[in-house]
């Protein structure tokens, strides 16, 4: 038997270069599935350049060179003849279960130029989106229904795939009312409804007017029926009584200083006792890859929040009048921290 010699690693300077080169593979990775071919390959299987470029009014050389670069990260693969779909490049068709063509687009649509402001973020702390469109991200993109309601899909698709498992093992603490805070159409409060023991629970939705107008039609909400109800306000004002709060993916949207207003607002309106159950990334410690460390680094860039650690979510909360009980870890990249109202 004949020692295989080890394959060299590539030196800092090859590997810094592909790091630097990075932004170009997310733009293909955007224009491909704008064109639509990932859904094209999902629906027919192979195809051949030229009948690809046909399909999506593309030029057949261009085309042909975005997926060749794209089949070295195991997008596609190609032989002679065909262009193939891999399962890493079929999450980009939106015909998949979980989808993130959404995603790409409103990535690259909403994220891709702001970001060239990054520098100007590193020197004020001022997010990056706030330089480029002048106004704050939220008012950017309930400016135009278009971006609104790409960005509403998006993040549907986010919560659907990212969060996939989260409350399987999960069982709600004891509480008759629920409210969902800045709950979007009420899919997180059903998720948790639809899986508790109690059907005596009932829930609230609470978000903007124009957010719940659309979520009392949906069909998220003719699932549960009577036991969900949706109410337009804001969170920073008002928020319904309850014996349990959900803050779920709200509070890293939020600085410190906003946060506290949010909590502010639940502590006003409940009893001592109640219970918060936060649903956020946690920052884990140490130098290793972790999806909520790159998702922090969005935050940095698009709004004045941040994900935050374990300790400073016990810090936060401390300082708004609650105490964090526990965190709790979940198949997902997300975790639900229990707090109480002292």
């Amino acid at each position: 038997m004949t020692e295989q010699s080890a394959v060299p690693s590539p030196p800092p300077t090859a590997v810094m270069m592909q790091l630097l080169g990075g932004f170009q593979i997310s733009q293909a990775l955007y224009a491909i599935a704008d064109l639509g071919v990932p859904t094209i390959l999902d629906e027919q299987g192979p195809t051949s350049v030229a009948a690809l470029a046909e399909r999506t009014n593309a030029n057949p050389d261009a085309l042909r060179r975005a997926i060749r670069a794209l089949a070295t990260v195991g997008v596609f693969t190609t032989d002679d003849e065909k262009v193939h779909l891999t399962p890493l490049g079929a999450t980009l068709s939106e015909k998949h279960p979980h989808s993130l063509h959404g995603l790409a687009r409103a990535g690259i649509e909403f994220h891709y130029l702001p970001f060239s402001e990054l520098r100007h973020t590193l020197r004020t702390g001022q997010p990056a989106v706030e330089k480029y469109h002048g106004m704050p991200y939220f008012d950017w993109l309930a400016a135009d229904p278009a971006r609104a309601s790409l960005f509403s899909q998006a993040m549907a698709t986010l919560g659907a795939t990212a969060r996939a498992g989260m409350f399987d093992d999960y069982r709600l603490p004891p509480g008759g009312t629920i409210a969902d805070i800045g709950g979007a159409d009420g899919k997180t409060l059903v998720d948790l409804l639809s899986r508790d023991d109690d059907p005596k629970r009932r829930g609230i939705v609470l978000d903007r007017p124009v957010t719940i107008e659309a979520a009392r039609s949906s069909e998220t909400a003719a699932r549960l029926g009577d036991r969900v109800e949706f109410v337009a306000g804001d969170f920073f004002v008002a928020v319904p009584t309850a014996d349990i709060y959900v803050l779920g993916w709200v509070l890293h949207d939020w600085s410190d200083e906003d946060c506290r207003r949010i909590l502010g607002s639940i502590a006003a309106a409940a009893e001592p006792g109640a219970r918060v159950l936060i649903l956020e990334g946690l920052v884990p410690p140490g130098d290793q890859p972790h999806p909520i460390k790159s998702m922090d680094l969005t935050m940095l860039g698009i709004l004045s929040g941040k994900e935050r650690t374990e300790q400073e979510y016990r810090d936060l909360l401390g300082s708004a009048g609650f105490a964090l009980d526990r965190a709790v870890a979940t198949p997902s990249p997300y975790s639900i921290l229990e707090a109480s109202l002292r």
